[in-house]
């Protein structure tokens, strides 16, 4: 159970500057550079990170290729590399506050949603790709008597896996525990506003056993540092979860060097769809609300346009208002709020750009739509609620990334599905209803990576999580993840 006082003690630690972690240990940048880091909670400066180049990036490389042709890790037996990514996940649940804090002083997510959505999902994250070392089997082919065809399934080398800001921990797990499981080496380039949890964890790295160049972690700007790792000669794979325009430059600079497979994870809008017949409307309404206000917006799969049926519209509009004016906004340290801080300056002048484009074309504000607690010096913005929005509209079609939620009226079924999949996005959605069949007919029409019903959210790692259309390739979590990180050998033997 948490508690204010065990927060309060991290909040204010010192944080000295931090190095990549190359190897086994803190590097330098050879440039010397430095980037500020400063808190969304109250706008100030409180350490800095390496500003990593080309050359930092090609350090890098060179020792997780190291690594993997050395074998420590790709060649260690199942049993070895089981115990170590159960003893890195044991760390990780000892050091669970001070990571999850680390993580909000970075980005601003609320402490009660960070501590589980970060540091424990990213334990049982390794644990259960720990555990499927030893149970993915090779396959024998059904050839002719006199031939003995064995697929062998084998480590692909070094893997870049460039993480964004909002969940660092959680998603940087998704990639790297089962590239690890995998026996490949591993570099995270972590996002500039969200490193600090990253290179803790590369510290619990090598205290549970992972040896030396297998696990690195390089900071620094995305144009520069992710770059130089995406058109790296020797990377043989680059997983990748941000935006579409970034996930298209990787995907050109693949192109451009070593042909290197690519794995995107990008953007989505998101549509909840509420019918007339939903079992609960008042559950509806609540996890409507956690489903695009939970980490103030900033998350891929946010419900942000809620589709309703036309004759429970205004009642559930209004439930919905009444309900988000309860959200209490502030401190992301403090077990009291509901809400946290929106990631940077940048991010929530976006948001704020988002609401006025919004209003100017017709839309209707309901609630919120302001920045708020300006006096903190933080970024907080309060949940913000749009009404008589076309899906046209540019906030309906863009990813805001904020705590912006639209709500556009729907004639019927056929009507639902034709505004649901008019986006260029295909991550997640959600459909409400009582009837069954209704149900299984939106799982089939809506494209979308993942559908749930009658609940927003609720997937764990069993569950792939993955998009269509503009929303990116392949996918995270579940066994066939680690279809990404392997290469299948075959075995052609001659009897």
């Amino acid at each position: 159970m948490l508690k204010q006082e065990d927060i309060n003690l991290l909040r204010n630690k010192e944080i000295k500057p931090q190095k990549l972690f190359i190897g086994s240990k803190d590097v330098p940048s050879k440039s010397g550079k430095m980037l500020d880091v400063s808190s969304p909670i109250d706008g100030k400066v409180f350490t800095a990170i390496a500003n990593a180049d080309e050359n930092d990036v090609d350090l890098a490389v060179t020792v997780a290729r190291q690594s993997f042709e050395k074998g420590s890790w790709s060649k260690a037996s199942p049993q070895e590399k089981k115990k170590i990514l159960n003893k890195f996940a044991d760390l990780i649940e000892e050091n669970a506050l001070e990571l999850a804090v680390l993580g909000v002083r970075d980005n601003g997510t609320e402490i009660n949603m960070a501590i589980m959505a970060e540091p424990m999902s990213t334990a049982g994250c390794i644990r259960y790709y720990a555990e499927t070392i030893d149970k993915i089997y090779g396959e024998i082919a059904p050839t002719q008597n006199s031939i003995l065809g064995l697929i062998h399934r084998e480590p692909i080398g070094v893997i870049g896996a460039i993480i964004p800001w909002n969940f660092p921990l959680m998603i940087g797990s998704w990639k790297f525990a089962p590239a690890l499981a995998a026996g490949n080496s591993i570099i995270i380039k972590a996002a500039e506003n969200a490193s600090l949890s990253l290179l803790r964890l590369a510290e619990l790295a090598i205290e549970a056993g992972i040896p030396e160049g297998v696990f690195n972690v390089i900071t620094g700007e995305g144009e520069i540092a992710g770059k130089a790792l995406a058109m790296h000669m020797d990377v043989d794979v680059i997983a990748f979860t941000g935006s579409g325009a970034v996930g298209r430059k990787i995907l050109e600079y693949a192109s451009l060097s070593n042909l290197k497979r690519v794995y995107l994870e990008l953007g989505g809008k998101s549509p909840n769809i509420v019918f007339a017949d939903t079992p609960d409307i008042n559950m509806a309404v609540t996890q409507s609300l956690g489903g695009i206000f939970r980490n103030s917006g900033q998350v891929c799969v946010a419900g942000s346009r809620l589709i309703i049926e036309e004759s429970i519209a205004d009642e559930f509009t209004e439930k919905l208002i009444t309900q988000s004016k309860d959200l209490v906004v502030g401190d992301p340290l403090d077990l009291s709020s509901n809400l946290g801080a929106v990631s940077s300056q940048d991010q929530l002048l976006k948001n704020l750009n988002y609401v006025e484009k919004a209003v100017n074309d017709g839309a209707n504000l309901r609630v919120g739509g302001k920045q708020i607690n300006k006096e903190t010096g933080g970024f907080y913005m309060e949940p913000t609620i749009f009404s008589n929005v076309s899906n046209d509209m540019k906030i309906a079609q863009d990813e805001v990334f904020g705590p912006v939620l639209s709500v556009i009226k729907c004639e019927d079924e056929a009507d639902a599905i034709k505004i649901a999949n008019d986006t260029v996005y295909g991550l997640a959605a959600a459909v409400w209803t009582s009837d069954l069949s209704k149900a299984h007919r939106m799982v089939k029409s809506i494209r979308a990576g993942v559908v749930h019903v009658n609940c927003y959210g609720g997937a764990d790692i069993t569950v792939p999580l993955g998009g269509v259309k503009q929303s990116g390739n392949g996918h995270d979590r579940s066994l066939h993840a680690l279809e990404k990180y392997t290469d299948l050998k075959t075995a052609w033997i001659s009897l």
